[in-house]
């Protein structure tokens, strides 16, 4: 499959944006996050212990989880609670944009190893750790806990188009429908990160199959990954039905009408739910070559009701957004 040749001008107006059907920031906030997320919701995406517990009880297939840090006298046991667990992840609880995550593939409860093999010390380990609590990471520096969980065994099926990073799919979800999708692919100029501002990958995925129909990097469209070489036409998402059902779910577990849910792929258990973002980006569109508005009309001009069911909603956004 050859990807369509869509061509973004350099410069445009605000007016020809609103009529190509770009959602821009405060019409996303005013419209949207603060029309159908409502504060005290904000809590089930922004406390990462929450969100993974909302997971487990709704049957929401997510990394397995280790236990939590909450006070400075529990870190120098933080060895116990690893004791018997071969890799592990630790986390800010109310982190973001992958600040102060720290990734261990081995240990030996005295020597702790990266994935790049560095090895890291208990003192760097405990430190780390502190850092957390005290806010070093967390939103508005305000007083955090950190977070444990196993690594997620990263399947190889990207491997050719993703430099060392993990690869990951965002789905923005909109009154349990999926709207819009892309996959998140790293580079050598994003430092092995799958951040987009950082310099990585957003590839456009079709809702119906998850082919990719649009790739762009900096705000302009690309073919072949940088590092790699790597045609993007040649891409595909595996267990894509598995993605839209996860994505779906996860609106079932949290009254946030309107957010982005970040799937990884384990290469045992298949896709499994990162994170929630109640406030998603909107590069999503660049990555598309296609404004997101318009989708977001279509579901909010439907008669209450008109899909009572998951499954329905699904199958009307294969067939809408494809």
């Amino acid at each position: 499959m050859k990807l369509p040749a869509v061509r973004l001008p350099r410069l445009v107006s605000p007016a020809s944006l609103h009529r190509a059907g770009v959602l821009g920031m405060n019409q996303r906030n005013y419209a949207y996050i603060m029309r159908y997320n409502r504060r005290a919701d904000y809590p089930d995406v922004d406390d990462k212990l929450r969100t993974k517990q909302l997971a487990i009880r709704h049957h929401v297939a997510t990394a397995e989880l280790i236990g939590s840090i909450r006070h400075q006298y529990e870190v120098r046991g933080f060895r116990d609670m690893i004791a018997g667990v071969p890799d592990f992840v630790i986390k800010p609880g109310h982190g973001s944009g992958g600040r102060g995550i720290l990734v261990i593939k081995r240990h030996d409860g005295v020597n702790f190893y990266k994935p790049n093999g560095e090895v890291c010390s208990y003192e760097f380990i405990y430190e780390h750790i502190s850092n957390i609590l005290s806010g070093l990471y967390s939103l508005g520096g305000q007083v955090d806990y950190a977070l444990f969980e196993r690594c997620i065994d990263f399947s190889d099926v990207y491997s050719r188009f993703s430099f060392q990073g993990v690869p990951d799919v965002r789905l923005i979800v909109f009154c349990g429908y999926p709207v819009m999708s892309m996959i998140r692919l790293a580079t050598r100029e994003s430092d092995g990160r799958a951040n987009l501002h950082q310099g990585a990958v957003g590839v456009g995925l079709r809702i119906r199959d998850g082919r990719p129909e649009f790739a762009a990097s900096h705000n302009k469209e690309v073919t072949h990954h940088p590092d790699t070489g790597a045609a993007f036409s040649e891409l595909v998402v595996p267990q894509w039905e598995e993605h839209l059902e996860l994505a779906a779910r996860c609106a079932e577990m949290t009254p946030l009408g309107y957010f982005g849910a970040d799937i990884a792929t384990d290469r045992r258990r298949g896709p499994l739910l990162l994170e929630l973002n109640a406030r998603p980006g909107l590069a999503i569109q660049i990555a598309n070559g296609h404004g997101l508005l318009s989708r977001l009309r279509l579901i909010e001009s439907l008669p209450p009701g008109a899909h009572a069911t998951r499954a329905e909603k699904i199958a009307f956004a294969r067939e809408q957004f494809g």
